[in-house]
């Protein structure tokens, strides 16, 4: 392999106003996840008050100490609530991600409770269904902790109610991939909500604070006439004793996630891993991820130096260097562990859609999982390059990404705007992970082309017609235009909607990949044979 000549300088103008920019949007994020953490935390008084844990608390209780955890989708949700940046609580009223849970790597979802009494928030359904969809994927058990108000019947639409029906859906297909569903129900479990119980092969419940039902005290009265308490209706000892919903009755919430990590304990799951491998850490600096990107996508940016700063020794195997050049593909390890990278150093012409297509069907055939550093404009336009067969030499790299048999990872690095977001495995094409960089954007095009665009369509219909045109209006409609493409490509947007799986400080990039690539690895060597086995309920 070959080492990465470094061409940083820490101590250039460009490299500080880039550190100073990343810098700048890494605390916004930090401040908007502490802002969610904070309005959780609000509710401990009252929680402790009534001898329960705050939600992170659980999660924090129910992971092995010590051990790496991936926090998922953060910012989902956020000016979706309210559309005040100072007064939106993103995270879509759950908390998710990936760690061990009894040396088992599970995927942990939790209501945020100490939220709107865990009421899903806006684009929290996305979120439960990408976590879901990953633990599938990823061939996780998935261990919930339930505690939750139901849906906001003040932002009651039917298209939620309809598409929610996925996440029971997701329950019992993980079920029946083999892969456990091991639920704590803290509290309220209501309505459609039940069946997020229901719908699990083992349920711990809670003395005294568990609520099962379909419909609660004030629906059954109006709806039968019948009046019931909590507790009669569909409280812990009731369900474990007499419906036989739970299988295990815990006295408080530490009691229920020592049970939960008890019966992951006991489960006959083999942990597939790979025999450490020795490395060597990257030779330069991940503090200087924090220069390499600029903060206009417009400016030039050699992504191999951001590659140094992440693989292994710095060591990375170029493929068809010269062939090109602007799209750069090699091979590298993280953590020991081979990867296939593909990036870019500007727009994708016809030799660099070549070079990816025919790099991608190798690391297949090696078995080799990919990763792709977004940091493109798009795909080449112009006369020559339509002549040249852009389209058709483009639409292979899509096929091929799209027909990759190789667990495929996105980092959004830089801009991945136009179809340049498609072939570089864009959100879309279903990455098993997706991940943004602070600084990454994302759109069809760039608002200032989107604007010139549609002036000059306008422009051309108002001579067609023989009528003249308002210089005033035109401009109003390009600003108008500019707004709405940049106020939706930043991540800060774009990770609002989970089309990505979270944003990620660029210094912490190595150690995110080398955990989801063992993910992967792991996911890879469960074999067909050994994800039988599923529990039924009686």
């Amino acid at each position: 392999m070959a080492t990465i000549e470094n061409t940083i300088s820490p101590s250039s103008a460009a490299y500080k106003a880039n550190r100073d920019g990343m810098l700048a949007l890494i605390m916004r994020m930090r401040s908007l996840e502490d802002r969610t953490r904070a309005a959780s935390a609000a509710a401990k008084d009252r929680f402790h008050k009534r001898g329960q844990l705050l939600p992170r608390e659980r999660v924090a209780l129910v992971l092995d100490p010590g051990s790496p955890f991936i926090e998922l989708s953060t910012l989902a949700g956020y000016m979706f609530d309210v559309p005040d940046a100072e007064k939106s609580v993103p995270g879509g009223g759950v908390i998710a991600g990936i760690g061990f849970v009894s040396g088992i790597r599970c995927m942990v979802s939790a209501n945020d409770s100490g939220i709107d009494a865990g009421a899903l928030q806006p684009f929290g359904l996305d979120k439960t269904l990408r976590v879901q969809e990953l633990a599938l994927e990823n061939k996780l058990p998935y261990v919930q902790l339930v505690e939750s108000a139901g849906a906001n019947l003040l932002r009651y639409r039917v298209e939620d109610f309809i598409r929610g029906g996925n996440i029971f859906r997701n329950l019992a297909r993980l079920s029946a991939a083999g892969l456990p569903v091991v639920t704590v129900t803290h509290g309220s479990s209501t309505a459609g909500g039940a069946y997020q119980t229901g719908l699990s092969d083992y349920i711990v419940m809670v003395r005294g604070r568990t609520r099962a039902f379909l419909a609660g005290p004030p629906l059954l009265k109006a709806a039968t006439g019948e009046i019931a308490t909590e507790e009669e209706l569909g409280g812990a000892e009731m369900h474990t004793s007499i419906s036989g919903l739970g299988d295990y009755l815990a006295e408080d919430d530490r009691d229920a996630l020592r049970i939960a990590r008890d019966i992951m304990a006991n489960l006959e799951w083999d942990r597939p891993k790979a025999a450490a491998a020795p490395f060597k850490p990257p030779r330069y600096d991940s503090e200087e991820l924090l220069g390499i990107m600029p903060m206009d996508h417009k400016r030039p940016v050699d992504m191999r130096q951001a590659i140094a700063r992440v693989v292994d020794d710095s060591d990375f195997t170029e493929f068809g260097a010269n062939y090109g050049p602007a799209t750069v593909c090699g091979h590298a390890r993280i953590e020991g562990q081979a990867i296939g990278i593909i990036t870019n150093n500007g727009p994708l012409d016809v030799p660099g859609a070549n070079k990816a297509t025919h790099f991608i069907q190798a690391c297949c055939q090696s078995r080799t999982p990919l990763l792709y550093m977004n940091n493109t404009t798009g795909y080449m336009v112009g006369k020559a390059y339509e002549e040249a067969g852009i389209i058709k030499h483009g639409s292979k790299m899509i096929q091929a990404v799209t027909s990759a048999t190789v667990p495929q990872i996105t980092m959004y690095c830089g801009a991945s705007f136009g179809a340049g977001n498609y072939g570089m495995c864009g959100r879309g094409f279903h990455p098993r992970f997706c991940f943004s960089w602070p600084n990454a954007k994302t759109a069809v095009m760039g608002g200032e082309q989107a604007a010139e665009t549609m002036a000059i369509v306008t422009e051309a219909a108002a001579a067609r017609r023989g009528k003249p045109i308002e210089k005033e209006k035109l401009e109003a409609m390009k600003a108008q235009i500019t707004g709405v493409f940049d106020g939706q490509m930043d991540v800060f947007s774009t990770s609002a909607r989970v089309l990505d799986d979270g944003v990620i400080d660029p210094r912490d990039t190595r150690s995110v990949l080398a955990e989801v690539l063992a993910i992967c690895r792991e996911a890879e060597a469960r074999t067909p044979q050994r994800m039988q086995f599923s529990v039924a309920r009686p």
